[in-house]
C-alpha cells in the first residue's frame, strides 16, 4: 500500500482534491451571481413603456421590497389578468414588449420584478420569489376569479410560476422554456458535489406539476442553448390529459415569440371560453 501511493501520486492527488474543494466553494459562493443577471433601477427611475401602466411597491422589511407592472388592456372590457413570472435577466424593461400580446387579448399584464431586478429592492431568494408570487397572486384575486387568472412563466420564472399554480387555482399555466429542476440544469458539470445541499435555488418544478388542477402548455425550442429541450421534455411524462407540450422546431431561448406556432399557441389560450 505504501509503495503504491508514491510521492507523485500524492501530489496528484492532493492537486485534485484542491481543486475540487476550490471550484466547489467558488461555486457556491458564486451560484447567485452565475444564475442572476439582474440590473437594478433607481427607486425614481421612470419607465418608457410605449403603452400605459401603473407600478405597485410592496415593502417587505427595511432592506427587501417587490416591484410590480401593471399594462392594463386597451379597453374597459377585461377577460382576467396574465401574472408574468420573468427570466433571469436585467428587469421589467426586458419583458415589457411581451405585454401587448396579453393586453390586446383582453388580459390584463402584471410582471413582477424579483428582490434586486429594476425597483425591487433586496436580495432575491427562492422563498422570496414563492413569496412575491403568492402576493401578487391575492392581489389579483380582489379583482379576479380563478378562471381569469393565467399563470405565465419564461425560463427561471417558469419554476416560480408552477409553485404558484400548485399553490393556487388558475385558468391555466403557461410554461416558457421551463426546466426539470435547478439541479438537473447544474448535474451534467457538477455531478460529482451535493447540489441538493449546495444549491440555493432548488425550482423543483418536477414536484409542482403533478400538483397542478389547471390546464398546462409548455413552449420549448428544439435548440435552446440555456435550458436543454431534453430537459424540458423530463416534464412531458408528469403531465395529465389535456394539457400540452409544445415543440418550437429551430426555437431557441430566447426567441421563441418570433415563431408562429408560439404566437397562435399563446392567442389560442388567451381566446379559449
Amino acid at each position: 500500500m505504501r509503495a503504491f501511493f508514491t510521492p507523485r501520486l500524492k501530489r496528484i492527488l492532493k492537486i485534485v482534491l484542491l481543486a475540487y474543494a476550490g471550484i466547489g466553494i467558488a461555486g457556491y459562493y458564486l451560484q447567485d451571481v452565475l444564475i442572476l443577471h439582474p440590473v437594478q433601477l433607481a427607486p425614481e427611475a421612470k419607465y418608457s413603456f410605449p403603452q400605459p401602466f401603473e407600478e405597485i411597491n410592496w415593502q417587505i422589511d427595511e432592506k427587501t421590497s417587490f416591484h410590480i407592472v401593471q399594462f392594463p388592456t386597451p379597453d374597459s372590457i377585461k377577460k382576467g389578468v396574465v401574472l408574468y413570472f420573468h427570466g433571469n435577466r436585467e428587469n421589467i424593461n426586458r419583458y415589457a414588449r411581451f405585454a401587448p400580446q396579453f393586453t390586446q387579448a383582453g388580459f390584463e399584464a402584471w410582471m413582477a420584478d424579483y428582490p434586486g431586478f429594476g425597483k425591487a429592492q433586496g436580495k432575491a431568494t427562492e422563498a422570496l420569489m414563492y413569496q412575491e408570487a403568492i402576493q401578487l397572486y391575492q392581489l389579483a384575486r380582489k379583482k379576479y376569479t380563478p378562471q381569469q387568472i393565467i399563470i405565465y412563466g419564461k425560463s427561471i420564472g417558469t419554476g416560480v410560476a408552477a409553485y404558484l399554480a400548485s399553490e393556487r387555482d388558475c385558468r391555466h399555466l403557461i410554461l416558457e422554456t421551463p426546466y426539470y429542476s435547478m439541479q438537473s440544469l447544474v448535474k451534467p458539470l457538477f455531478w460529482m458535489y451535493p447540489l441538493k445541499s449546495m444549491l440555493h435555488f432548488q425550482f423543483p418544478t418536477h414536484q409542482y406539476i403533478p400538483k397542478i388542477t389547471a390546464p398546462i402548455t409548455i413552449l420549448h425550442g428544439t435548440r435552446d442553448g440555456v435550458i436543454r429541450y431534453g430537459n424540458a421534455q423530463q416534464l412531458q411524462p408528469l403531465l395529465k390529459p389535456g394539457d400540452q407540450f409544445i415543440t418550437i422546431e429551430g426555437g431557441s431561448h430566447n426567441n421563441l415569440q418570433d415563431y408562429p406556432l408560439m404566437r397562435a399557441t399563446i392567442q389560442q389560450i388567451l381566446l379559449a371560453k
